[in-house]
Order: structure tokens, then C-alpha cells, then sequence
């Protein structure tokens, strides 16, 4: 079990203190007591910038582990690899797919990582694992691979392609979160939760024999959610009860508003600049 781990915004929508600054993406610095790792780079205005404010030293980073395939997630790579060549990656082998995203005018427009950053991932990265499976990255931190979709009520969050024409529905395979034990409980880190967050804690509960979920940090993309998958939503959260919510990202305003409604004093903002130490 990690003893300590401390957890960090790095990259998010609402700029924080220090002159950091917002942009619509994730970046997580994670410390444990023998590791600095990196999930999620956003897209690459404000990592940098926002760690030199910060007083965090990306040349530190381990490795780094990418959620999903878009480009808000990924984008940073190409500026932290400038940084730290040579750092350890690990992913989904669908990291690389072309994504789109559906206009209201039904053109679509690319979502995914840029190609400029595959390339350099694939000249600088000291090492790049692909894995669909759980993956231990190190110091009782795992990712959890592939999240089956279980819950009826439960999709990718938004109208997500696999071409520009939008006929080839992405189901977002790739999307994981990562996952570490503590004395509370288990403490779930989500990039976009595109399976559904709902799907992803049950997924965790089951990879971590059933033990109590504590904490949940980062997106929920439930910013287009019906009122019947808030509800449910919102229900899944009470059987699961966790101790900690700190809803970010893609979650969406309104949906924020429900879950700090329905969940009073376990919410928490988790904008640039935020940080919670689990020990």
C-alpha cells in the first residue's frame, strides 16, 4: 500500500493561483514516495507554464500515463517530451486513432492527439507501453485498461467519431483511470471517464476485491447528461458513498452544481493550483 501520495492540477478549466493559468484540458501531478508521475498533459498551453508557477520540476516526472486519445489530454506531449526525453509512456494501443467530434452543424472537426505529437512520442519516449489490461505504473498505482460497459444508462458523453464525415460512432476504448489503495479506501483518478464514471468505480471495485471507493478526482463528462443519467448518476454515487468528491474538467457546470447539491460537504473544487495528499 502507498503510505503518501500527493495530487496535484496541473493543467484544468479554472486558472488558480500564482498567475497560473485555465485551459479546457487535464494534467495531474501525482507523488508518491518513490515516484512523480504525470496523467494527462492537456493541451499544451499551460503545462508548462503552469508547473514553473507551481514550483514543479516536470525533469522529475517518471512517467507519464495518458487516459484517452484526445487532444486535451494529449497535446502537452510534444513540449514535455522537449523537456524530458526519454520518459516512460504508457497507454492504450487505440491512443493513436483518429478522433472527430460532431458539430451542431453535423460537420465534424478532429478531437485527437495531434499528429505532430505521435511522432514525437514514438523518437523520444524512453519507453512506450500499450496495454488494454490493468497496469501497475509503480509504487501501488495502477491503471485500470479497458473499463467494460456495464450500466444501461451510461455512454461516451458526447457525439464522439472515428471519421471526419461522423457515420463511424467512437466508442472510446481506450479511456482508463488510475487507481491506488489507501488507509481510507480506494482513490480513483479520471481523465474524461468517457465508460462512464459510474462503470469505472464499479470496474475499480471489482480489480481491488470490493474494498470501499474513498475518493474520486478529475472529469465526468456529464455535461450533456439527460436528467435520467443524472438521476442515476447521482444514485450510483450513494450506493458506491465515497468519502471525497472533486468533480473537474468535463464534468460540466450544471452537473457540478447537482453533485455538490446531492453531496454536501464531500465536494471539492479542484481547479489549477489544487492539490490533496492521501496518507
Amino acid at each position: 500500500m502507498t503510505r503518501r501520495i500527493t495530487i496535484t492540477a496541473l493543467v484544468e478549466n479554472k486558472a488558480g493561483p500564482h498567475g497560473t493559468l485555465g485551459e479546457h484540458g487535464l494534467s495531474l501531478w501525482i507523488e508518491t514516495e518513490s515516484m512523480r508521475i504525470l496523467f494527462d498533459t492537456g493541451q499544451g498551453m499551460t503545462l508548462e507554464h503552469n508547473a514553473e508557477r507551481l514550483g514543479i520540476e516536470l525533469l522529475q516526472a517518471d512517467a507519464v500515463i495518458l487516459s484517452h486519445g484526445h487532444h486535451d489530454h494529449t497535446g502537452g506531449l510534444k513540449g514535455l517530451m522537449q523537456t524530458v526525453p526519454g520518459v516512460k509512456v504508457y497507454a492504450h494501443p487505440g491512443i493513436f486513432k483518429p478522433r472527430y467530434v460532431r458539430n451542431d452543424d453535423g460537420t465534424g472537426r478532429e478531437a485527437g492527439m495531434p499528429s505532430h505529437v505521435e511522432g514525437t512520442i514514438r523518437q523520444k519516449a524512453g519507453d512506450l507501453v500499450l496495454n488494454t489490461g490493468t497496469t501497475e505504473i509503480g509504487d501501488g498505482l495502477f491503471s485500470t485498461g479497458e473499463i467494460p460497459r456495464s450500466t444501461p444508462f451510461e455512454d461516451t458523453g458526447g457525439p464522439f467519431f472515428l471519421d471526419s464525415n461522423c457515420t463511424r460512432p467512437d466508442a472510446l476504448i481506450d479511456d482508463q483511470a488510475l487507481f491506488f489503495d489507501s488507509p481510507k479506501g480506494t482513490v480513483v483518478l479520471l481523465g474524461c471517464a468517457h465508460a462512464g464514471v459510474i462503470n469505472t468505480l464499479r470496474h475499480v471495485e471489482q480489480l481491488t476485491g470490493g474494498k470501499p471507493i474513498y475518493c474520486v478526482v478529475g472529469g465526468m463528462h456529464l455535461g450533456s447528461a439527460s436528467r435520467e443519467r443524472m438521476e442515476q448518476t447521482l444514485d450510483g454515487f450513494r450506493r458506491l458513498m465515497p468519502a471525497l468528491l472533486a468533480p473537474a474538467h468535463c464534468t460540466g457546470m450544471e452537473a457540478m452544481v447537482q453533485l455538490w447539491t446531492a453531496f454536501p460537504g464531500k465536494c471539492i473544487s479542484f481547479g489549477v493550483g489544487a492539490g490533496l495528499e492521501i496518507a
